[in-house]
């Protein structure tokens, strides 16, 4: 058996564990691990599908740039997100880790974890062209913060409505009035 082989052979369960794995990650995993449904649950949705489709990717060797794509649609949902960098990144390391533990588990592929050199430099590709994205992501959620602010629309989206702002404010100044 050759490693293509083993690979596509066990795509099945090394994505199934990669996508455990990565839905794990978040605070309300069992939700996302749980519901299958792409309406209810459209971030576990979208991470199984950019999952499916990267491990294809990087179990054909394909070019980089492909990786792209499907690295996007991850990046984009875990960088708005409460992590950081090394925890939005870290499942996309994991797939050599569990894709080794899956060969090694089987006796007709276990003496191919040897020749996973191209599959794991493939992943380091995959993770370096992950940060940038991550980071292109960061930096466009900053921009927008910035600009907010400097517009005044942070008023209307980061606060309570405009008019219980405002009956604050009154009844804050008539307090004032009343202690003076």
């Amino acid at each position: 058996m050759e490693l293509g082989e083993a690979l596509k052979n066990k795509r099945e369960e090394i994505v199934s564990k990669w996508v455990d794995y990565t839905l794990s990650t978040y605070q309300s995993s069992a939700f996302f691990l749980k519901e299958k449904d792409a309406f209810a649950n459209p971030v576990g949705s979208t991470i199984r599908q950019a999952l499916k489709k990267l491990f294809v990717l990087l179990a054909e060797n394909a070019d980089p740039k492909e990786f792209l794509a499907p690295l996007e649609q991850i990046m984009l949902i875990r960088s708005v997100q409460e992590f950081t960098p090394s925890q939005a990144l870290a499942p996309i390391n994991a797939v050599k880790h569990i894709t080794r533990a899956v060969l090694a588990a089987d006796k007709q592929a276990s003496g191919l974890v040897g020749d996973l050199y191209d599959f794991e430099f493939a992943v380091d590709l995959a993770l370096l062209s992950g940060f940038d994205i991550y980071m292109q992501c960061r930096e466009r959620l900053y921009k927008v913060r910035i600009r907010e602010i400097k517009t005044g629309s942070h008023i209307l989206t980061d606060s309570q409505c405009p008019t219980a702002l405002l009956n604050n404010i009154r009844n804050e100044n008539s307090e004032t009035v009343k202690s003076n």
